[in-house]
């Protein structure tokens, strides 16, 4: 049942602006796939390119080979979930989802019995009587999903619909969308800027930034093996270092900064000598300790101030810098103890090489 969805080359301006610039990339049969990056980057028009609201200036939309760049909406077997549910408040849940079914003049037996189905996936069969201003916010979101998946598509598309949600109930429903959508097995194509949410659920996800793809992979690639600094500094919190390759070896790569010599694990072959990168350490790798050793891949700084968030405190160590103002590192204490470090103490961040991630100064990836 599920799909591929291929995107070639796929262009879209509207009046000077390019909104997508040249976009390439292929959805998977029945994979969760998330388009992420910050707003105005170009997410939602690829989206709405997919669901026929929008038509590309340049470039093609395929499904399974065929292609649907010109097809109207309602002849994609698609199905498409909004941010703002768009349920009609007169009718009640039945009829909301019974609505598609309608319009593609099933019988009435046959519009009943596939209602229930879709209200008895998402566990609301027995509100099907009910008016959405009955619901609250995680319902109506699932009523909304309900209504997509009951007129039996083959992708379905789904614009931030977590966005009006309160922070537990988005928690809640990550779960259920990616239960619902791969027990329907469905490709399911997925529009947010929340990176926690990409990250808990995706199979694969594309950042965008100013309408170019910068990455497609795995939560796990993106977030470990970013390709650029704006990968890297748009998924979690990283601290950055620039710097400059002195050695690579066929398991290492070398960096001299202007705070000192780090040593990194090789996981991207295209280093060489004198290359300009960057590198990237997660506060959560970073380690903490008072200066008693020298240890490798070593900052020595100041302690600032901690923020206490009970299970983790984020602490701020002032890094000297001898070209410039002394540069901020923030890190991680899972299980903090109070009181541990005193303010202007002195203190040693040092990471592991494996951690230590590494990117080329370069705009974008495309």
């Amino acid at each position: 049942m599920s799909v591929t969805v291929t995107v070639d080359h796929v262009t879209k301006q509207f009046g000077k602006l390019t909104v997508l610039k040249d976009v390439c990339v292929e959805i998977r049969p029945g994979e969760l796939f998330f388009l992420l990056g910050p707003s105005g980057c170009g997410k939602t028009t690829l989206l709405r390119c997919l669901a026929g609201f929008h038509t590309p200036d340049s470039g093609t939309l395929k499904v399974d080979g065929r292609e649907i760049t010109n097809l109207p909406p309602h002849k994609r077997e698609m199905g498409m979930v909004f941010q703002h549910y768009a349920l009609w408040p007169h009718l009640t849940l039945a009829e909301n989802v019974a609505f598609g079914l309608e319009m593609r003049k099933l019988s009435k037996t046959e519009i009943k019995t596939r209602v229930m189905e879709a209200l008895s996936r998402i566990h609301m069969a027995e509100r099907a009587h009910d008016k959405p201003n009955q619901l609250s916010g995680g319902q109506q979101q699932r009523v909304a999903l309900a209504r997509a998946l009951v007129i039996r598509p083959r992708c379905i598309l789904l614009d931030e619909p977590l966005s009006n949600l309160d922070a537990k109930l988005r928690l809640e429903m990550r779960s259920e969308i990616r239960t619902i959508c791969k027990e329907a097995g469905l490709t399911a194509i997925y529009v947010t800027h929340d990176q926690k949410e990409a990250l808990s659920i995706a199979d694969r996800i594309a950042i965008l930034k100013d309408g170019v793809i910068q990455q497609v992979g795995t939560p796990e690639a993106i977030y470990e093996r970013p390709l650029n600094r704006f990968v890297a500094g748009f998924i979690g919190e990283a601290n950055f270092i620039s710097g400059r390759v002195r050695e690579v070896t066929s398991t290492t790569v070398t960096v001299e900064t202007s705070c000192g010599i780090f040593v990194a694990a090789l996981n991207n072959p295209t280093f060489a000598l004198d290359d300009q990168v960057e590198l990237c350490l997660r506060p959560e790798n970073i380690r903490l300790e008072k200066p008693t050793s020298a240890l490798p891949n070593r900052l020595r700084g100041h302690f600032c101030e901690t923020t206490y968030l009970g299970e983790v405190a984020q602490h701020l160590i002032a890094i000297p810098n001898p070209n410039e103002a002394p540069t901020q590192f923030k890190t991680f204490e899972l299980g903090p103890r109070p009181g541990r470090f005193k303010l202007g103490e002195p203190i040693n961040l040092w990471i592991e090489q494996h951690h230590v991630i590494i990117t080329k100064q370069t705009p974008s990836v495309s």
